[in-house]
């Protein structure tokens, strides 16, 4: 596959944007602050790392959020990685993809002498293994992902062949995520679907244990081919939902690193000369969604649902006018955040042109709702994480769309159940979000296309079917953005997911730490982490 700005996704986009240093440089200067820190790192010692919320299944196939991804840089690599400038860089293949027979055959080299952690053969064959799986699983979370995908096989020892029904561009972007992870076919043939509480890939560190709510264990991996460079010997993963309380735990030392840091943290944080910062920009989007036809659950054919919420697209057009982008990210963010209003990145290297997001419009909202002749207050119930930032966002939602003719009852979940019910299509709308990928399909396939592995809202729409197949077909970068341009349009006409804001990934760690790196994708990765000398 050639390595095209449409295939490498942010070719050159974090560069000189993802900062280490103090909290005070760092937040005056988010641009100009080092991407890494160069002190040395001595060996030993264990990293406690604050989560803000619970990882859901440690599969693979299965898994869906944020906090997994970080545990799984640290214990399951790809086929592919991303380097600091958002490059697509081999990790487990031995080299970039190649395409033949008109793009429908790509071919991957595997790198040969790797180990799963289970003592366990790196191989062809069980790249393949894993690919199938990811592809074929029921409930796979990577299905859409891999929907091209005809066959993946062993074409020899450390060569895998994947047969495709047309050509699919995103596809490196793709297997440098959760779909090009490798699992250990001993484990998969021993423990099944129940590989999330055995998990065994190769990566710098191993599973150890798991406390549901509380925390993940990881060791070294004697078996890992880069052990000698590993330096820390376990990374704990504790789940502390409040930011406040992530922050204490830093300032106290009883957690070493905290993700996903919110604004509030941020700037309280900015006198705290122990600490430094992380930062880079999303490649993601939140915002919030409606149940429009997830009748029988996620992956399946949407149906019809008897709701005002769903029946009525005039409904949903009024809720997304009754809400002020600029406002929420001034009132929630502290103004530390983007508005958005679409899917794509405008930092992607195809993003679309960038266009205003829609004004807030009581006027029009009031009208939309007369319109549509429903009893007022129409009443919603909005499901959001526990999460203080979320509670918060939640809150202003609330209030805006009460001025509309909006009753909005709030529901804290704990995020983990949250996913589980609006994935069962058992909601009227949530606060919806998504890290963000490479590539632009990443954002959009899995999420709105008729059944995809994602779509919650229950979207089904032939054009938005149809603007997604050619936007995986098409080549041309400026072609590609185009396509995404008019795919946002569609989406956006849908009503169904409202994009609202774009964040920036802040990670806050002891001054004491070196080697964390946190580049777009938010990941914090650690494996060259560890305490300076």
């Amino acid at each position: 596959m050639r390595r095209t700005a449409a295939l490498l996704g942010v070719a050159g986009l974090l560069a000189g944007t993802v900062g280490c240093g103090s909290l005070t440089s760092a937040a005056t200067e988010v641009g100009g602050v080092r991407m890494t820190d160069p002190r040395p790192v001595r060996d030993g010692g264990t990293l406690t790392v604050a989560l803000k919320s619970d990882p859901d299944k440690l599969d693979p196939s299965l898994a869906q959020t944020l906090v997994g991804r970080t545990v799984f840089a640290a214990m399951c690599e790809k086929l592919y990685d991303t380097d600091r400038t958002g490059t697509v860089v081999p990790q487990l293949a031995a080299a970039l993809p190649k395409t033949s027979d008109g793009g429908r055959t790509v071919t991957i080299k595997v790198r040969h002498g790797l180990t799963f952690s289970d003592g366990t053969r790196l191989d062809a064959a069980a790249v393949a293994r894993s690919l199938e799986r990811h592809r074929t699983l029921a409930g796979s979370a990577r299905a859409t992902e891999l929907g091209p995908v005809v066959k993946a096989e062993a074409a020899g020892p450390y060569t895998v062949r994947i047969r495709l029904k047309e050509p699919y561009v995103p596809l490196t972007g793709v297997l440098a995520d959760r779909a090009g992870m490798v699992m250990s076919p001993k484990a998969l043939a021993k423990y099944g679907k129940n590989f999330t509480n055995h998990p065994s890939c190769v990566g710098p560190f191993r599973y150890v244990e798991r406390v549901a709510g509380d925390r993940i264990v990881l060791a070294k991996d004697p078996h890992y081919y880069d052990a000698d460079q590993v330096h820390l010997d376990r990374v704990v993963y504790k789940t502390i939902t409040d930011g406040n309380v992530r922050l204490a735990n830093l300032r106290s030392g009883d957690v070493q690193v905290g993700d996903q840091m919110g604004p509030v943290e941020v700037q309280s944080s900015l006198t705290e000369k122990q600490l430094q910062l992380f930062t880079s920009p999303s490649l993601g989007y939140q915002g919030l969604g409606f149940n429009t036809g997830n009748v029988h659950g996620t992956g399946r054919k949407p149906g019809k649902l008897n709701t005002v919420i769903a029946r009525e697209p005039r409904v949903r057009e009024a809720f997304a006018l009754a809400l002020d982008r600029k406002l929420i990210n001034k009132v929630v963010f502290q103004g530390m955040y983007e508005p958005a209003c679409g899917p794509v990145s405008p930092e992607s290297a195809i993003a679309p042109g960038k266009a205003g997001c829609p004004a807030r419009d009581l006027p029009r909202a009031k009208k939309l709702l007369k319109e549509a002749g429903v009893h007022l207050p129409v009443k919603i119930e909005l499901k959001v994480s526990t999460s203080p930032e979320d509670s918060r966002l939640g809150q202003v939602i609330q209030a805006m769309a009460r001025e509309a003719g909006f009753d909005v009852r709030l529901r804290p979940m704990e995020y983990a159940t949250l996913l589980e019910e609006t994935d069962a299509g058992h909601y009227d709308a949530y606060v919806s979000g998504w890290s963000g990928r490479l590539d632009p399909d990443g954002n959009i396939a899995s999420f709105v296309g008729t059944a995809g592995a994602m779509n919650t809202y229950g979207i089904s729409d032939p054009d938005i079917d149809r603007l997604i197949a050619e936007g995986r077909t098409t080549q041309d970068p400026a072609a590609r953005a185009r396509v995404y341009g008019r795919l946002t349009d569609r989406i956006r006409d849908q009503h169904a997911l409202i994009y609202l804001y774009r964040q920036k990934n802040y990670v806050v760690a002891r001054k004491d730490v070196a080697g964390v790196r946190v580049y777009g994708d938010g990941l914090v990765r650690v494996k060259d982490a560890g305490y300076a000398r």
